[in-house]
């Protein structure tokens, strides 16, 4: 297994959190508060998206390795 770091989804998650991030606090100019929220759900979400998907990647691969296990 490849570190997370090196994966594709890794640096997808990074880019969609920097600009989620920079939405919610200003840095990126918007017209109202709803553009802030939706830039911090966003960069929230893809980073739980991004554990999900790395643990179930880890559970794989460790069923792989040990058939007995569940």
């Amino acid at each position: 297994m490849k570190p997370g770091y090196k994966t594709t989804e890794f640096w997808l998650t990074m880019v969609a959190s920097i600009i989620g991030l920079a939405l919610a606090s200003g840095l990126i100019p918007t017209d109202g508060e709803v553009y802030k929220i939706v830039g911090l759900a966003a960069s929230v979400l893809t980073s739980m998206g991004y554990q999900v998907s790395r643990s179930s990647v880890k559970k794989s691969e460790a069923r792989a390795a040990d058939p007995r296990r569940p």
